[in-house]
């Protein structure tokens, strides 16, 4: 990812999602956070992403992200999420919650048994899936950001 962006561009990068949270079930999808300089000097590197088999989500409803698909059918199965971002349009919210779910393993299976439940009710609807997710995931932030006292 750096090679393709340039080092110039990017500030950082996290491992994100449920997959980043030890003991956590997921489906075996990477999702990473790629923090950049510029989301305008990144929409310049999208073509360069696709080449690398990264679908990208032209009509994604958040402007203030880039999102990428690795394994779109029928270059299937979906295998990484690459989320590419500017720090100013807060997309931390996705290591705070991370970080959270690791050093709480109790709020970690709340989320596992919503996850599952959520999972069994949209089962050919992701869209759903995430958007049922939310009220919970805003809970957790809001209880982390206290923690931090942010």
């Amino acid at each position: 990812m750096l090679k393709v962006l340039g080092k110039e561009l990017v500030l950082g990068t996290e491992h994100v999602g449920s997959t980043a949270v030890p003991g956590l079930a997921a489906k075996p999808i990477v999702d990473m956070l790629v923090f950049v300089r510029s989301l305008d000097q990144a929409k310049n590197k999208i073509s360069d992403l696709e080449a690398l088999g990264y679908a990208f989500w032209e009509d994604n409803p958040d402007v203030t992200r880039l999102f990428f698909v690795k394994g779109l059918p029928p270059n299937g199965p979906r295998t990484h999420h690459i989320h590419i971002a500017e720090p100013s349009s807060n997309p931390d919210d996705k290591v705070l919650f991370r970080n959270y779910l690791r050093v709480h393993p109790d709020e970690a299976a709340v989320y596992l048994k919503l996850k599952l439940k959520l999972a069994s009710q949209h089962t050919t609807d992701r869209e759903e899936y995430t958007k049922a997710k939310t009220a919970y995931i805003s809970s957790v932030l809001a209880k982390a950001k206290t923690n931090l006292n942010i």
